[in-house]
C-alpha cells in the first residue's frame, strides 16, 4: 500500500475521494462509527464506496462485547479472533446515520453459480453500496 493510516483519522483532505472500497475492515476497528464519520468525510459530493463486511443477516442488531478476550472465544463468536463485533441487519442503518445513502444489493441473485464463486460472494449477501449526497437532497 503506498499509504498506511489509522482509519479513524485519515490524512486525507476532506471530499478528496469520489469511490472508496472498504472491504472487511470495519469489523476490525474498536470504533467503527468514527470509521465511517472519516470515510464520509474524505469521499465527494455523489462519490460512492462498497463498505463490504461479514454480516449475520438473522441477528437484528450488531453485536459486540469487549470484554471477551479470548482469542478462541472470539473466533467462536465473532467469526474470527480478530474482529470486534457481528454485525446484524442494522448495519445498513448506522451507516445511513452517518449520513450516507444506502442501497442495499443482492448481487447473488444477479450472478451465476460460477461468478457468486468467483467472487467468494456468500449466496444472499447483502452488500451496502454507499453515496455521499448533497444534504439538502438527502432528505427521503
Amino acid at each position: 500500500a503506498d499509504v498506511k493510516a489509522d482509519i479513524c483519522n485519515l490524512p486525507f483532505n476532506d471530499n478528496e475521494f469520489d469511490f472508496i472500497l472498504c472491504n472487511h475492515v470495519l469489523e476490525h476497528i474498536p470504533d467503527d462509527t468514527k470509521a465511517m464519520q472519516e470515510l464520509y468525510r474524505v469521499m465527494t459530493k455523489g462519490g460512492m464506496g462498497i463498505f463490504q463486511i461479514p454480516q449475520d443477516l438473522k441477528r437484528e442488531k450488531t453485536f459486540e462485547d469487549n470484554t471477551i478476550t479470548d482469542k478462541k472465544q472470539r473466533a467462536e463468536i465473532f467469526g474470527q479472533y480478530d474482529h470486534v463485533r457481528v454485525y446484524g441487519r442494522d448495519y445498513f442503518d448506522k451507516l445511513r446515520s452517518i449520513g450516507f445513502k444506502v442501497d442495499e444489493v443482492d448481487y447473488t441473485s444477479k450472478l451465476s453459480n460460477e461468478d457468486v464463486i468467483k467472487y467468494c460472494l456468500a449466496k444472499g449477501e447483502i452488500i451496502p453500496v454507499v453515496y455521499k449526497v448533497d444534504s439538502a437532497s438527502s432528505a427521503e
